[in-house]
């Protein structure tokens, strides 16, 4: 999972390499248009729907992972 997580986000941020500890705060590409690519990244990935609350939370790569296998 978290390599399919991590090539979304490659694809998004438009990246070579995703560090295990890509974060809102690390990442420059990391704005709030290509946090909402990356919402629907992998929505459509996971077919998955987040919850708007949950959108907000999901700043990192362990977040994502994490959030995900709760759903």
């Amino acid at each position: 999972m978290r390599e399919r997580i991590k090539q979304i986000m490659k694809e998004i941020f438009e990246l070579d390499d995703v560090p295990d500890d890509i974060s809102q705060e690390t990442c420059v590409q990391w704005d709030s248009m290509h946090h909402l690519q990356l919402v629907v990244g992998l929505e459509t990935e996971f077919n998955i729907t987040f919850e708007p609350e949950d959108i907000f939370k999901i700043i990192s790569l362990d977040d994502i992972e994490k959030k995900i296998r709760s759903l």
